[in-house]
């Protein structure tokens, strides 16, 4: 883990497995409706580059973080994988929508972690407990609030998809909605101090899940830049240049006691005064002042000043 001795310079898994590319073959069930994966590799590799702002005031050292290759197999091979390591499980709801994805950490990590907030030194047991305790399972659902931004950050290029950590478990078989036969993508993310062994973070995307999202994860691969195409900001802008407001202005406002109010009849005059300039509102807010004339024979107001909101907040 993060604050343990390094013992191999290989960062990678220790397991080798395939490659994310499954071609269909008479008899065999295809887990991987996508073709390649090259445009949530890419989403992958920018959420690992956010990783290091997550992780670093959390773990309080400099940090390397990368992506590893992605994998598609079963939900059960997955978990066997983890060899009864007490291990969480951390469902995030992905919205819009009702599907789920997975953040799995290792349970020694999270011990790590949670012996860091309270100010340690990122010490764990010889022997980690079966179980995570009160404490344990609220710094999981922490790190998952913590992920949760970045994520859907990294996802924003590719759609609009908000995540939220729900109750974390320490056993996949606790998991509601998940079968040990539903395809599962599996995202990877090292992390790791100086020289010492990495610590890996795993989000787990079920097929399912993703297939609403099908026609952008077969599209082309993610550009560095997601800037707007020219074309439609220019098309944005002049719509939002004609936009109409409604402009106002306050000539007077006469106050009056409610005796005075109530006995008045028609005839009755309410005096009224106002200096040479005058408000000019554009809705609730102070567009300016001016002064009060005519215009082509009709009344009108020669602005005489404009405010500046920002000047107003400084104050």
């Amino acid at each position: 883990m993060v604050n343990a001795a390094a013992t191999t310079n290989d960062e990678r898994r220790v397991k080798d497995r395939p490659a994310a590319e499954h071609a269909p073959s008479l008899g065999v069930a295809n887990l991987n409706p996508f073709g390649d994966l090259h445009t949530l590799q890419h989403l992958s590799a920018r959420l690992a580059r956010s990783f290091r702002g997550v992780f670093e005031p959390v773990l309080r050292r400099n940090l390397r973080t990368w992506a590893e290759p992605l994998v598609v197999q079963r939900f059960a091979d997955y978990s066997a994988e983890r060899d009864g390591r007490l291990t969480a499980w951390l469902p995030m709801a992905m919205t819009p929508g009702d599907c789920r994805a997975l953040a799995v950490f290792d349970g020694g990590f999270v011990i790590e972690t949670l012996d860091l907030f309270f100010g340690g030194f990122g010490e764990r047991p010889k022997t980690l407990p079966t179980e995570f305790s009160p404490a344990a399972e609220a710094m999981i659902v922490r790190l998952g609030q913590m992920i949760a931004g970045p994520l859907g950050n990294a996802w924003e290029p590719l759609a609009r998809v908000a995540f939220a950590p729900a109750g974390p478990e320490a056993s996949p078989a606790m998991l509601q909605g998940i079968d040990g036969d539903d395809a599962m993508i599996v995202t990877r993310f090292g992390i790791a101090a100086s020289e010492d062994a990495p610590a890996f973070i795993d989000l787990v995307y079920p097929v399912a899940a993703l297939k609403p999202f099908a026609p952008t994860l077969t599209g082309k691969v993610l550009g560095r830049s997601a800037a707007p195409e020219p074309k439609w900001r220019a098309g944005l802008t002049r719509a939002a240049m004609n936009v109409k407001f409604p402009v106002r202005s306050v000539l007077a406002e006469p106050t009056i006691p409610l005796a005075q109010l109530m006995d008045m009849k028609v005839g009755d005059v309410i005096p009224v005064s106002f200096g040479a300039d005058v408000p000019v509102m554009v809705g609730n807010d102070r567009l300016g002042t001016g002064t009060v004339g005519t215009s082509n024979g009709k009344a009108a107001i020669r602005i005489t000043s404009l405010h500046r909101l920002d000047e107003e907040e400084d104050q």
